[in-house]
């Protein structure tokens, strides 16, 4: 019996020791989503953990837990081996390329969080991505913060992911320059309603429409089955099933990209792009939150829950964290340059901001610190009858009725005469190249010699390649070029010395040569800063808001932020930049819109009150973008992807409006979750005798809406166009919703509406 004893205890040792290895497949569960994962690290159920238990992997696609990105080789590697410390709750994944992952998995009540805590070796990998996870959902697909949604009755259902870092990007590992083409894909979200044509199939491509330069035209698609892309954190088959993905790069090393948001558009090709390396930002440390639940509760019961819990960007209006949507309100838009009524107006229609929209752009100068109407608020562009202000002044007008106040910037633009491009550029530019001149130049010399003419041939910027824009830095002088000889010695073409008004000086051989990364014209005329001076542009917004009483800005070209390559990271940086500067500022929060949204920018951003007119809602033909697809696409881009629609830069009050238009965009406007930017020209609205009834009307629906008062089945009436309401207070907690015709006559009571009980 002796000889027994050693054995059995050493097997039991070893047994207690492998323990919290000792189960090669898992289960997860969250309140509501569970997964499966099995020894080789890839998620092979998913399922709605409530009532139904319905599974949502497909069998044919399981989803890898964690896959590794080799950018050079454009090749994936998934996890071939997966082994679970349940004690430490930790994943180690074992690659073919022989790189090991750990990876920590915690549940929490709504979502579980996965983290890279490690990987070794590298082996080459310079990107990592979570999944893609692969569902068998059809619906509504989220491509900018990476969701699947089934909105049906029957299902109701949605799993999606968030990125708890910011150098964790909405997408695959091998996307260009860290940002999706802008561009169509087929996809029908009810196949019953929108059976495709034949000639069509899901995950088909298609280029945006126009020229590339008319951001109307982009909007060429109102079939229902044509779906507008604003990233590619979700994606669909050739079945039509939706994948979401994220993904984390190593920024420190080298790298060229090329790149266009638009690809596909002659006066937007892609081209070539030096992305500055940013030591010390790698994939170590990438984390996202993975989730599923009810679809119809998602937005405010799981993903609410992930921003708070985990520190998310978490801005707030009225109360009401942004994306509520009890907190969605619209906005005032000036015109005509008169403001002695703009605020009264604003205080009567129930809404909280005015933007200066005539005022025109605010170009980032940092040489004003901040400013804008001098540094004793001697400018007054504001101009009222009791005598023009100030934005301070007026900011201070406004705050008396809780109103705050905007303007519109051109982002990141550095426009000639302003501090950091001209006429003394300064050294914190970003540039597509960097060359070095071979022979030395005098200060009038056009002679200049390069030692390499790769990619110099090329007109600067992705975008709009707009000639006046070429050029290249040297020392403190700038230099306009077009073009370079075919054969050497190689020399600059076309060169105009001393551009922007700098000021021409001699150079040396050896001196180095940078190709600028530039803007497009059109009004937008700019160099691009690099990330450190992005950084401080930044915080000059914020500067800007302290100083001049600003909490509303509407960053047109904000898709400048994508100009250095560094994608949706370089706006969540940007963004992150500007609020806590502003904080520290005592600027506790600032509304903003812009011209893009992005999974860079989700968070952070309030609004998106892009475009106008018929091209968004038209109210007399009650449509969704009646002269193009723009309002059909927009709205179906935020509705999926839980933000606010947007109905434009529209509904000018003027002599003949009447409150049943205003009733109709109200409606809608509450039914599908949307805001939008009424235009105000003092002289128009004063010419409408039914101004105040109208006044009335608006706030009537605003002060139900931020009571939360309609419910969803009520909602769903109120998004179709076709439909038209009258809504009555009876209280500040009730209001009475009536159905009528499309004159607002013949009222029929349709319910009673109340703020829910706390």
């Amino acid at each position: 019996m002796r000889f027994r004893i050693l054995p059995i205890l050493l097997l039991n040792l070893i047994a207690v020791f492998l323990a919290p290895y000792a189960r090669a497949q898992h289960d997860f569960s969250t309140n509501y989503f569970k997964i499966h994962i099995n020894n080789k690290g890839w998620i092979t159920s998913m399922k709605n953990s409530t009532a139904n238990h319905r599974e949502f992997s497909p069998t044919d696609k399981p989803s890898p837990l964690l896959s590794l990105f080799d950018s050079k080789k454009q090749h994936y590697y998934q996890p071939v081996k997966a082994i679970f410390n349940k004690t430490k709750q930790v994943y180690t994944l074992h690659y073919a390329n022989g790189s090991v992952a750990t990876v920590s998995l915690a549940v929490y009540p709504k979502y579980f969080k996965m983290k890279l805590l490690s990987l070794h070796p590298r082996k080459g990998i310079d990107n990592v991505q979570w999944g893609a996870y692969h569902t068998n959902i059809t619906n509504l697909f989220g491509e900018i913060i990476g969701v699947a949604r089934d909105t049906s009755e029957a299902v109701n259902y949605a799993i999606g992911m968030l990125a708890l870092n910011d150098n964790t990007l909405g997408g695959t590992s091998e996307t260009v320059a860290d940002a999706a083409p802008f561009q169509y894909i087929i996809h029908s979200p009810d196949k019953k309603r929108f059976p495709l044509p034949a000639n069509l199939h899901e995950g088909q491509v298609f280029p945006i429409g126009g020229d590339g330069i008319s951001d109307v035209a982009f909007y060429a698609h109102k079939e229902p089955y044509y779906r507008i892309l604003y990233g590619n954190a979700a994606q669909i088959d050739t079945q039509g099933r939706i994948s979401i993905a994220y993904n984390s790069r190593d920024r420190a090393p080298k790298r060229t990209v090329f790149f266009s948001l638009i690809p596909n558009m002659t006066a937007n090709i892609p081209n070539h792009l030096d992305v500055q390396p940013l030591p010390g930002i790698d994939y170590l440390g990438s984390s996202v939150a993975l989730w599923g639940s009810p679809d119809s509760t998602a937005l405010l019961d799981v993903v609410q829950n992930i921003v708070r819990s985990e520190g998310l960007p978490y801005p707030t209006f009225n109360g009401k964290w942004v994306k509520d949507p009890a907190a969605y309100v619209p906005d005032v838009l000036t015109s005509g340059g008169v403001y002695d009524s703009i605020v009264p107006y604003t205080h009567q229609l129930g809404f909280k901001a005015i933007s200066l929209y005539d005022q025109g752009f605010i170009r980032p100068d940092r040489g004003n610190g901040g400013y804008i109407d001098g540094r004793n608020f001697e400018k007054k562009p504001l101009k009222m009858a009791s005598g023009d202000k100030s934005h301070k002044e007026f900011s201070e007008i406004a705050a008396r009725l809780g109103i705050i106040i905007g303007r519109t910037p051109i982002t990141t633009a550095l426009a000639p005469g302003t501090k950091d491009a001209s006429p003394v550029p300064g050294d914190s530019l970003c540039y597509q190249q960097k060359r070095i001149l071979t022979k030395s130049i005098a200060a009038n010399d056009t002679l200049i010699f390069v030692n390499d003419p790769q990619y110099l041939d090329e007109i600067a910027s992705w975008e709009g390649h707009c000639k006046n824009l070429n050029m290249i830095k040297i020392g403190k002088e700038l230099i306009h070029y077009l073009g370079v000889s075919k054969e050497a010695p190689y020399r600059l073409l076309n060169v105009k010395r001393g551009y922007w008004n700098t000021t021409t000086a001699s150079h040396t051989a050896g001196d180095t040569i940078y190709k600028l990364q530039v803007t497009i014209n059109y009004g937008y005329d700019g160099l691009i800063p690099n990330m450190q001076l992005q950084d401080q542009i930044a915080q000059y917004y914020a500067s800007v808001a302290k100083v001049n009483g600003l909490a509303y800005y509407d960053f047109d070209g904000q898709e400048f932020l994508f100009n250095n390559g560094h994608g949706y990271y370089s706006v969540k940086r940007f963004f992150r930049n500007m609020f806590e500067k502003g904080k520290e500022l005592g600027v506790p929060y600032i509304r903003f819109t812009g011209s893009t949204l992005s999974e860079g920018s989700w968070h952070y951003q309030s609004i998106w009150n892009v475009g106008g007119g018929k091209n968004l809602y038209d109210v007399e033909r009650r449509e969704w973008g009646s002269a193009t697809s723009q309002g059909k696409d927009l709205r179906d881009v935020t509705y999926a992807n839980f933000f606010p629609s947007g109905m434009g830069g529209n509904f000018p009050v003027k002599a003949g409006s009447t409150v049943a238009q205003y009733e109709h965009i109200q409606a809608v406007s509450v039914g599908i979750g949307s805001t939008y930017s009424l235009q105000i020209n003092q002289k128009d609205v004063e010419a409408c005798t039914e101004k105040y009834a109208i006044f009335k009307a608006i706030r009537t629906w605003e002060n139900a809406r931020a009571a939360n008062a309609f419910p969803r089945w009520v909602k769903k009436q109120l998004a179709d166009p076709a439909n038209q309401f009258h809504l009555e207070e009876l209280d500040q907690n009730t209001w009475k919703l009536y159905k009528t015709d499309l004159d607002g006559r013949n009222a029929k009571p349709f319910c009673v509406l109340a703020r829910p009980v706390q």
